[in-house]
């Protein structure tokens, strides 16, 4: 009986060793990627499964992280999977720059790791940098209008091949940037020829003055060329100019001399008014004459006669004047009685 409870005994605790062994067989399956772990172990990237089993309980895409850290050892490029970890945790895309790093290491072009990170967490496509660094990209720019010193207006298009400055590509300018100075180089450049025969002649005397002005310095790029795509020949800007001048000209002589006129016009009516002041005055003056002349015979100090001899003279002397045509005859004008008129 003893016998039998003892082997019972061990059979059950045979089963519940069995039992655990199971449990965590099944934990294990759960937590550790034993295909992600056997490819990386097939593919001489090995990665520890304490390590696959933290980033899966980091929440971490093993896969993704896996594949790239073999696509990586696989290109001879010596990287450490704690690194792709951290990129992905702080937002990157681990796919992404290690495409770039190892384009950019099968093309001979010195971007570490670290920089290709940089430049993904910045915001910029890693990827398309690296595809530019290797293959040029054009940049085609909109008709940009230039006068030449003759005043004579030429509209240029060009062709920018520029080339990814991947040292400069966190933090430097962009599209926007190169063919702002570009324009403004064009512009430039024209307006210093004396005729715009000059530049058609010779139409890469553009490229050449643009290109020495290193337009892409703070920039993410470096200028190769630029090239002449379509120039043409518009407005006579300077005539255009010159004649708006003439007429701006024109309306202030027309202003100033309508303000002599005016100014004329107000100086003759004022002159007028000082006439017409002075004859009120003559005439109040000759309107105290005859009242001299009555006080004078009254007191004795003029006779009858005396008066009639003036009355005598002022009539011969108007009758003189008639005679004569001069205006101030009788015909012309009334007679006045200022005997001393004359």
């Amino acid at each position: 009986m003893v016998n039998l409870l003892l082997v019972s005994g061990g059979q059950i605790a045979l089963y519940i060793a069995l039992g655990v062994l199971a449990v965590l067989f099944v934990v294990i399956l759960a937590l550790v990627p034993i295909k992600t772990w056997f490819i990386s172990l097939v593919s001489g990237a090995h990665v520890s499964m304490a390590r696959l089993i933290g980033m899966k309980m980091r929440r971490i895409p093993v896969s993704i992280i896996v594949d790239a850290y073999i696509m990586a050892r696989k290109a001879g490029i010596d990287i450490d999977i704690v690194s792709l970890e951290t990129h992905h945790l702080a937002g990157g895309d681990v796919r992404k720059v290690i495409n770039a790093v190892i384009a950019a290491h099968s093309a001979k072009i010195d971007l570490s790791l670290e920089d290709a990170k940089a430049i993904d967490l910045a915001g910029r496509d890693v990827d398309q940098a690296v595809r530019q660094s290797v293959t040029p990209k054009v940049i085609t720019t909109d008709l940009i209008s230039a006068v030449a010193k003759d005043g004579i207006e030429l509209k240029v298009k060009v062709r920018i091949t520029v080339r990814a400055n991947i040292a400069k590509f966190v933090g430097g300018a962009g599209d926007e940037t190169i063919l702002a100075r570009v324009g403004e180089g064009i512009v430039t450049t024209v307006g210093s020829a004396e005729t715009h025969g000059e530049v058609l002649e010779n139409p890469d005397f553009i490229s050449q003055k643009v290109i020495e002005k290193g337009l892409d310095i703070g920039t993410s790029y470096k200028i190769l060329s630029i090239d002449i795509a379509d120039i043409d020949v518009g407005q006579n800007i300077g005539a255009e100019l010159k004649k708006r001048d003439a007429e701006a000209r024109k309306v202030v002589a027309q202003a100033e001399a309508e303000e002599r006129r005016a100014m004329a016009e107000a100086q003759e009516q004022e002159m007028k008014a000082k006439t017409q002041q002075m004859q009120a005055v003559l005439i109040a003056a000759e309107a105290e004459v005859p009242k001299a002349m009555a006080d004078a015979i009254k007191n004795g100090k003029m006779g009858v006669m005396d008066y009639y001899k003036i009355q005598n003279l002022n009539a011969d002397t108007t009758m003189r004047k008639a005679i004569a045509g001069e205006p101030n005859g009788s015909n012309n004008k009334k007679q006045s009685n200022n005997p001393f008129e004359d």
